[in-house]
């Protein structure tokens, strides 16, 4: 396992070459705003590069990502909408619950899988909630 940090998107690229170099076989693309911001530059490089990518939300495949699998990026943000506005209706953040997401989906993009001549296994398209052709 290989670990690579970035800290702004000038570091994109060269993070990108590095991982080639050194024979990645696969990425997983956490879950960071910088990440998620430039999701597209790490897609478009993956591809190129025939690295197959997972990313840490499901909606990620439907702008051309590999695989996508965890909560919904939109349920979270509705989830932490409604913390706010709780929040400013007078409740004590204090007094209310921790909240985690409940719901994981699994999203393939088989559109990506071809561009990259990357056969996607039939065990996981079984398991897929989405899977975009």
């Amino acid at each position: 396992m290989l670990i690579i940090r970035v800290a702004n998107r000038n570091e994109l690229e060269s993070a990108m070459r590095d991982v080639s170099n050194q024979g990645v076989n696969a990425l997983n693309v956490l879950a960071s705003p910088l990440l998620f911001l430039n999701r597209r530059t790490i897609i478009e490089r993956a591809v190129e590069l025939k690295l197959p990518a997972i990313f840490q939300w499901p909606e990620v495949a439907e702008d051309g990502g590999l695989l996508g699998y965890g909560p919904s990026f939109v349920d979270t943000i509705r989830q932490r909408a409604s913390t706010v506005a709780k929040i400013l209706r007078g409740t004590k953040p204090g007094d209310l619950p921790v909240e985690q997401p409940s719901l994981f989906k699994l999203a393939v993009n088989l559109k990506t899988a071809k561009a990259m001549n990357f056969e996607v296994p039939t065990s996981l398209l079984l398991r897929a909630d989405k899977i975009i052709e």
